[in-house]
């Protein structure tokens, strides 16, 4: 079993960044892959980064790419999602998600724990 609590959502304007963080409890958390999702008003969550269990392998959707970066601490169990020159349409909660093996996950299905989310707004 493993919990994911997600942090560092808030208010910013576009341009602006935000620092995400998802600790997760329980053990092995350098055996899972993790991932960041979002979800728009009205919309599918969708992918977002992800990253292997050791940190080697990231990847990102093409909407984010060289704006947001996705590392992981396993001594403190903990993944971030630095976002960059955030736009409006940035607007969303970001999920945190967990899923055991190798790899790199970019489908919804591909991850067996998530996190209850944080909110992003980006306005002006």
């Amino acid at each position: 079993q493993v919990q994911l609590v997600e942090s560092g959502g808030g208010s910013v304007q576009p341009g602006g960044s935000l620092r995400l963080s998802c600790a997760a409890s329980g053990r092995s958390f350098s055996s899972y892959r993790m991932g960041w999702f979002r979800q728009a008003p009205g919309k599918e969550r969708e992918f977002v980064a992800a990253i292997s269990s050791s940190g080697g392998t990231t990847s990102y959707a093409a909407f984010v790419k060289a704006r947001f970066t996705m590392s992981r601490d396993n001594a403190k169990n903990t993944v971030y999602l630095q976002m960059n020159m955030l736009k409006p349409e940035d607007t969303a909660v970001y999920y945190c998600a967990a899923g055991f093996g190798a790899g790199v996950g970019l489908e919804r299905g591909e991850y067996d724990y998530w996190g209850q989310g944080t909110q992003v707004t980006v306005s002006s």
